[in-house]
């Protein structure tokens, strides 16, 4: 199955209108024809089966044929990660942590952070390319770069963890995570937390968590979190 991704359908709609690029890349790249059978998601949980009726180059409508809802994972899982200083690691990250099951991810602005500025549109299509390729019907929610100060002082549900290398006193996360519950994971920056930033996570109730025996690059440790969560839940 090819999944496409339009937000803006509802499950009160019957027709789709797709916009222009789409609507080019489904007529002259992958030249389908009035009659076939489009799948498109809107990243709410909703699957729409649909014919196409109009093949315009430049604005192409499909009708709707069948409608289902998908039911939400038992547990969210939010990463809050620094940007990494080379942005393909990043986007790697997005891409990896959108086909494990990420609900939201923020991107974090720490004391040691090398990345300051983030490309919230280009990060926004790695997310859509990646749920689609992955054939899953809810997009993760991408939160604006947010300082770590900031971030720690937000009420989440569920438990809180911070990952860092400071050699203090950490539980492995695997062994703390618990099934159907909700998840806030913090990572850090290539040169970690700064030792201010670890204690206003233990102020504001963040458990400190290692997540390997060895020292992980940021992306990867975000990930290993992810799937750790991925596999608790399985």
């Amino acid at each position: 199955m090819q999944l496409f991704y339009n937000p803006n359908i509802s499950e009160n709609d019957d027709i789709i209108n797709f916009e222009k690029d789409e609507s080019r890349h489904i007529i002259k790249v992958l030249r389908k024809s009035v009659g076939d059978v489009l799948h498109i998601t809107n990243g709410n949980g909703w699957l729409f089966t649909s014919e196409l009726i109009s093949t315009e180059s430049k604005h192409c409508t499909a009708k709707i044929i069948e409608k289902k809802s998908h039911q939400k994972r038992s547990y969210n899982l939010h990463l809050a990660v620094a940007p990494t200083k080379m942005n393909d690691r990043f986007e790697w990250f997005l891409e990896k942590a959108t086909e494990i099951g990420a609900s939201t991810i923020t991107p974090l602005l720490c004391d040691h952070s090398e990345r300051k500025v983030i490309k919230q549109e280009r990060f926004e299509k790695i997310l859509q390319s990646a749920m689609k390729q992955s054939l899953q019907f809810y997009m993760p929610k991408l939160k604006p770069l947010t300082p770590f100060k900031d971030f720690v002082k937000q009420s989440f549900n569920g438990q809180k963890f911070i990952a860092h290398c400071e050699e203090t006193d950490k539980k492995s996360l695997k062994y703390q995570l618990k099934p159907n519950t909700d998840i806030t994971i913090l990572v850090g920056p290539e040169g970690d937390f700064s030792v201010k930033e670890i204690e206003e996570a233990l102020e504001n109730k963040f458990i400190p968590v290692t997540l390997a025996n060895t020292r992980l690059r940021t992306e990867t440790a975000a990930i290993v979190a992810c799937q750790s969560v991925a596999y608790t839940n399985e």
